[in-house]
């Protein structure tokens, strides 16, 4: 068996290690101290709160390796359910915290009013082909946009060139915004399970769903065999073995509910949205108007005016506490960027930007999100997102341009 970091004298250690850890340690306490410094400001207890959830999620992220295409993947080409698993937890587990935090906001569901801030979007056409590109984008890139965010902590040469293309996908988007709005969003209806079933139906709907879809898999594909842990050093164990599917898709889940309470359902495009469309405009690129965008929810892409905001803080926690994650765990590699990676980063990364502004969100924002806040949009972006990766993963391997 062997030692962990935490248990090997420092004098023992191989060259770097300390380094590695002490600047992870300093990361930490940068993100701690900001957080700290924020909350003391006027009006920074939310912007301090986006910080502290943004760093917890990258944590995670980066942790348990919670990345859609990877998970989704691991079950196409080794039929491993474990990341699906994975997944299926993270749903059920914000599913049920949101109920709970929604029913007490709003105990009536019946009439016209949402939850605030809740990501319940139009369903429709348009919604379906913004997840079929989303999914492509992702099998074309390597991940999804949250994916890329907490791997450009882990010094990937593609995630920089994915985001990127992320933005651009986003300018892209507002150019065939309103005659996609016009054909299939203006009159799509917005659709929210407990408006139907009340809170309770649409809870235990959406957790037999989920549980079939858990019994489904393991009855398909039983879970392999579990390796011996190599450490039982609970250090070893939180920062630098990689956590288990289940437990980052709870933490997840937990993750979830606590920031829809106290500041906002959690989504990763909103600050690029943002951005692009802050760009755009300068540029003169952006229509005059974007048809009905402002009114609708998800993750918003409204032209920003200051320089900090509450999902711009989310984002940069996220990115730099994966890379302290990274930088702890040995799981910090830069890498020199290929051509490969600046093509499919660029390509697939467009796919990405287009898609989730589109589908007013990605796979965090809309489908994750989405689903737990009772979204018929969710799970609708959820199914065409897993066909446009996988019929582009299939055709991409067929054609010999994607390993």
């Amino acid at each position: 068996m062997k030692a962990s970091a935490a248990a090997v004298p420092a004098a023992a250690l191989p060259a770097g290690t300390a380094l590695r850890v002490g600047l992870a340690a300093a990361l930490a306490a940068g993100l701690a101290g900001g957080a700290w410094h924020l909350s003391g400001e006027a009006g920074g207890g939310r912007l301090a709160l986006s910080l502290v959830f943004g760093a917890l999620f990258g944590f995670v992220l980066q942790r348990s390796r919670f990345c859609f295409l990877c998970l989704w993947r691991d079950l196409l080409d080794h039929g491993d359910p474990r990341g699906a698993l994975g997944v299926l937890a993270a749903l059920a587990a914000g599913l049920a915290g949101t109920t709970v935090l929604f029913g007490a906001w709003l105990p009536d569901p019946s009439g016209t009013r949402l939850p605030p801030g809740a990501h319940i979007g139009p369903v429709g056409p348009v919604l379906a082909l913004a997840g079929l590109a989303f999914g492509a984008g992702m099998a074309v890139s390597g991940s999804c946009i949250g994916a890329h965010l907490y791997r450009l902590g882990e010094g990937s040469p593609t995630a920089p060139f994915a985001l990127l293309g992320a933005a651009l996908g986003f300018g892209l988007g507002f150019a065939t915004w309103n005659p996609l709005y016009l054909a299939g969003v203006a009159e799509a209806p917005v659709a929210w399970l407990p408006r139907h079933l009340g809170y309770g139906g649409a809870l235990v709907a959406g957790l037999a769903v989920l549980g079939a879809i858990a019994l489904w898999l393991l009855r398909r594909r039983p879970l392999p065999a579990a390796p011996a842990p190599a450490s039982r050093d609970p250090l070893h164990a939180v920062f630098v073995a990689r956590w288990p599917a289940w437990l980052g898709g709870l933490a997840v889940g937990a993750i979830a509910t606590l920031a829809t309470l106290r500041v906002a359902p959690l989504g990763v495009t909103a600050e690029i949205g943002g951005r692009s469309r802050q760009a755009a405009a300068s540029l003169g690129l952006l229509p005059e108007r974007l048809e009905g965008l402002d009114g609708l929810r998800g993750c918003a892409t409204a032209l920003r005016e200051g320089l900090v905001t509450p999902n711009g803080l989310f984002v940069g926690g996220l990115v730099l506490a994966s890379l302290a994650a990274a930088l702890a765990a040995g799981q910090f590699r830069p890498a020199r960027p290929r051509r490969g990676h600046v093509l499919r980063g660029l390509s697939g990364g467009i796919l990405l930007g287009w898609g989730a502004m589109t589908g007013l969100g990605c796979s965090i924002g809309t489908l994750l999100s989405g689903i737990m806040a009772g979204a018929v949009s969710g799970w609708v972006f959820a199914a065409a997102m897993l066909v446009g990766a996988t019929v582009t993963l299939r055709l991409g391997r067929r054609l010999g341009w994607l390993a």
